[in-house]
């Protein structure tokens, strides 16, 4: 399983788009400064989610929103009432639903 995720941090006022197989780890790295890129934003929000039957999915999808390069897209997505599935809305939802026991890539 893959899953995409969006991350905001407050401080540098910016998106972060990234895939992963555990998302609980792979936030709380970005949020501990393991990751140079996202080090200088923390702490970061987990904003969005959208879960894929595979890795491979899961970045075709990363790269088809990071081409976007639009930051209305990010906040479409973010908002949207998907009936997808595969999307989860992770903050704001009173269901958080989150697949856990996962190991990453």
């Amino acid at each position: 399983m893959g899953i995409v995720y969006i991350l905001f941090s407050k401080k540098l006022n910016k998106f972060y788009i990234g895939v992963s197989v555990d998302i609980d780890r792979r936030l709380n790295e970005h949020n501990s400064g393991k990751s140079k890129f996202t080090s200088r934003g923390v702490p970061w929000q987990l904003m969005y989610t959208e879960v894929f039957p595979t890795l491979i999915e899961a970045k075709k999808r990363e790269l088809q929103i990071k081409k976007r390069k639009s930051r209305i897209y990010l906040q479409e997505l973010i908002n949207c009432n998907s009936s997808n599935p595969r999307m989860k809305m992770v903050l704001g939802s009173p269901a958080q639903e989150r697949d856990s026991g996962i190991t990453d890539k």
